[in-house]
């Protein structure tokens, strides 16, 4: 009931995308946003980015927020040729598949990010969907902020909302907002995990559920399935590390001397997340290791049934074998009770030898 009311909260509190909101539609160009901050305040009216960094260079304060979703290399070619991207990154960030990374190319920062996503789902089975997880691209001048997203989820609508109700965040400069974006990653993650725990608790739950039976002693395959996962959400996360620690401790253009402890911070989370997962994989192994001895134990079981009930059942055949084996002089062929004494004989065996098995456990 807890786990169920769990999950329910959080498809509430999910964020959801709304599509009518232009710094979250994924529809029509690739140009999801361009907004101007100055001072840490959003101004007023979008403009094209070449209007919006004249704009920004011409006061000498503030800088533009451009926002990408999915760009083809012509879609993007005009940006990188305005704010003079490396072609390196700008390659990694058109076809993406990149491991986490942070970049410095010619004065400007080129970070890459895992996004990831959990999949909700009323049943584990050994093919369910557990872990989704995107990329997300920024690029960080002195005057710009450049964020390429892949996937449908990890929208940064609702971080730009927020930064935009703290202006003193976004007054520090575009460090404060690669920060609130690795900020906002790492909680993903640390949310992603705490879901997955739910289902490894789930199954857990069901390994060691004497009462449920043999059909509560879990299934490998989704053991299997959720170590899958839990690989995927490894490889997102585990990768962030190095990045972070050069963002926190080494001097880089663009982020500021104020900014760099709140790197820091992200990279403690970041650590409790890389332990909390190595702590799943291992309690996994130890769930999958428990199933296999408990299915060991009931195939033992299985054969110790069936070996008591042939040896029950070879009192009866041998004495039919004996007795059929058509001599002229056996014992008792010609006494009248016979008969009812060898069934008698082989029920009081039988009935014998089935409480003996019994008592020992074997039936």
């Amino acid at each position: 009931m807890i786990r169920r009311l769990r999950r329910a909260v959080r498809r509430v509190y999910r964020s959801t995308v709304d599509l009518s909101h232009p710094a979250r539609s994924p529809l029509g160009s690739a140009v999801v946003n361009c907004v101007v901050y100055e001072d840490g305040i959003r101004q007023p009216g979008d403009c094209p980015a070449e209007e919006a960094v004249r704009r920004v260079r011409k006061s000498g304060r503030g800088f533009v927020w451009i926002g990408l979703h999915e760009p083809d290399e012509a879609e993007f070619k005009g940006l990188a040729d305005l704010f003079g991207l490396h072609p390196l990154a700008v390659e990694d960030a058109v076809h993406a598949h990149q491991r986490p990374k942070v970049e410095q190319y010619d004065g400007a920062l080129f970070a890459v990010f895992k996004t990831c996503r959990y999949v909700e789902h009323e049943v584990l089975t050994a093919t369910s969907e557990v872990v989704d997880t995107g990329e997300l691209m920024v690029f960080t001048g002195r005057d710009f902020v450049i964020t390429i997203r892949h996937g449908r989820h990890g929208s940064l609508g609702p971080l730009r909302e927020r930064l935009e109700a703290a202006p003193e965040r976004l007054a520090m400069g575009t460090s404060s907002v690669l920060h609130a974006i690795a900020d906002q990653v790492v909680d993903d993650c640390l949310t992603v995990a705490d879901a997955v725990q739910d289902d490894i608790d789930r199954v857990e739950t069901e390994v060691f559920n004497e009462s449920a039976g043999r059909a509560g002693r879990g299934d490998a395959g989704r053991i299997y399935q959720l170590k899958r996962e839990l690989l995927e959400l490894k490889r997102a996360v585990a990768p962030l590390a190095r990045p972070l620690d050069t963002l926190a401790n080494r001097t880089l253009p663009g982020v500021t001397a104020e900014v760099r402890p709140y790197f820091r911070d992200v990279a403690d989370h970041l650590a409790r997340l890389t332990d909390q997962i190595a702590a799943f994989d291992n309690l996994l192994d130890s769930i999958l290791q428990a199933h296999l001895a408990q299915v060991t134990v009931a195939q033992n079981e299985d054969m110790r049934k069936i070996t008591a009930w042939a040896a029950i059942v070879a009192v009866p055949t041998m004495v039919c074998g004996i007795y059929g084996m058509n001599f002229e002089h056996m014992p008792g062929l010609g006494w009248t009770y016979g008969y009812p004494a060898v069934v008698a004989l082989m029920a009081t065996a039988c009935y014998v030898l089935h409480r003996s098995f019994r008592r020992n456990g074997w039936l």
